[in-house]
C-alpha cells in the first residue's frame, strides 16, 4: 500500500494480526529483505514493513536523511495504520533508526531488535568515505554503492556456494535512485551515538550478531547486549545479512523477542 505524509510517499506492507512488530531494512536495501521473517512472524503478529525514504519504492525527498527523520517516518507509518505501540527491529541502517525511534518515541516502543548494527557514531574516516561514495553515486549512478556494499554483505563462502543470493541482492539494489542512496549515506554519517540510551532502555531487547560480519564485529554487538539491562545476544554463523543467509535462525530470535515483549506486557498489566 502507499501512505503519504510530510510530502513523502511510503511503500508499506502490513500483514498478520496481533502485537505489532516493525521490520526496518538495511542500506541500500528494501523491505523485501525481510520476506522470510515477515511470512513466518505474520502467523502470530502484525508485521509492518516499509521502504525507508529514498530507498526501494518510497519517494525521494531532499536529503540528508537524518536518523531522527527516519524515526519520525516510523511513527508516521504507525499513526497511519492506527498502531500505538510496536516492537521495532532494525537490520544495519535499520538498527540506527530503531535506536533513534526509542530516543524520540520511548513510550511507543514495546521492544527492540538490533541486527548487525552498531550504537556508535561514525568516526571521521568512515564519514568521509560515506561522503565520497555519495558523491560518486550522484555522478555515476547506483553501481558504486552496490559494488561497495554487496561485496561485504555476505560470508565469504556465499559467492561460491550461493551465487544466486548475491544476484538477488544486486537485483534489489539496482532500481534504487542514487539521489536517495546518497542522501541516506550523508544521514548515516551525521548520526549521533546511541550508547547514552543504554541505561535508559527498559524494554526487552534482542541483539543479533554474525560471526563473519565484515561491517560490525561480534565484540561490538556484545557491547550493546552487555550495556543494556536484560538484553539477550544471539550469535549466528553467517555474514552481515543473516536475514537471507540464516533465515530460520533470524526468525527464531525475533520470535523469542516477541515472547519476551508479551511477557513484559503481561507483567505491567498485573
Amino acid at each position: 500500500m502507499q501512505l503519504s505524509f510530510d510530502d513523502v510517499r511510503f511503500d508499506v506492507t502490513d500483514t498478520g494480526s496481533g502485537p505489532a512488530i516493525v521490520l526496518l531494512h538495511g542500506f541500500p536495501l528494501a523491505k523485501e529483505a525481510w520476506d522470510s521473517q515477515a511470512e513466518a512472524l505474520a502467523k502470530e503478529a502484525r508485521v509492518v514493513r516499509f521502504d525507508l525514504r529514498g530507498l526501494g519504492k518510497t519517494s525521494v525527498p531532499m536529503g540528508p536523511y537524518l536518523m531522527e527523520s527516519l524515526a519520525s517516518d516510523v511513527a508516521g507509518v504507525l499513526d497511519a495504520l492506527g498502531i500505538e505501540r510496536a516492537t521495532i527491529v532494525g537490520h544495519s541502517l535499520g538498527g540506527y533508526v530503531a535506536f533513534a525511534f526509542y530516543r524520540l518515541f520511548t513510550e511507543r516502543c514495546a521492544g527492540l531488535g538490533i541486527v548487525c548494527s552498531r550504537a556508535t557514531a561514525d568516526d571521521d574516516a568512515t564519514a568521509a568515505d560515506r561522503e565520497a561514495l555519495a558523491t560518486r553515486a550522484e555522478a555515476e549512478g547506483i553501481a558504486p554503492i552496490a559494488d561497495a556494499f554487496i561485496s561485504r554483505y555476505f560470508a565469504p563462502s556465499i559467492a561460491s556456494t550461493q551465487p544466486e543470493m548475491i544476484a538477488r541482492a544486486h537485483a534489489m539494489i539496482a532500481p534504487t535512485d542514487p539521489r536517495g542512496a546518497a542522501a541516506m549515506l550523508r544521514g548515516m554519517a551525521a548520526r549521533v551515538a546511541s550508547t547514552d540510551l543504554f541505561e535508559e532502555i527498559d524494554v526487552p531487547v534482542r541483539v543479533i550478531a554474525a560471526i563473519h560480519d565484515a561491517f560490525v564485529s561480534v565484540e561490538l554487538m556484545r557491547e550493546i547486549a552487555d550495556g543494556i539491562r536484560g538484553a539477550k545476544l544471539d550469535v549466528i554463523d553467517c555474514g552481515h545479512f543473516p536475514l537471507w543467509e540464516k533465515p530460520a535462525e533470524t526468525t527464531a530470535s525475533l520470535r523469542a523477542l516477541l515472547q519476551d515483549v508479551a511477557a513484559a506486557t503481561a507483567r505491567t498489566r498485573v
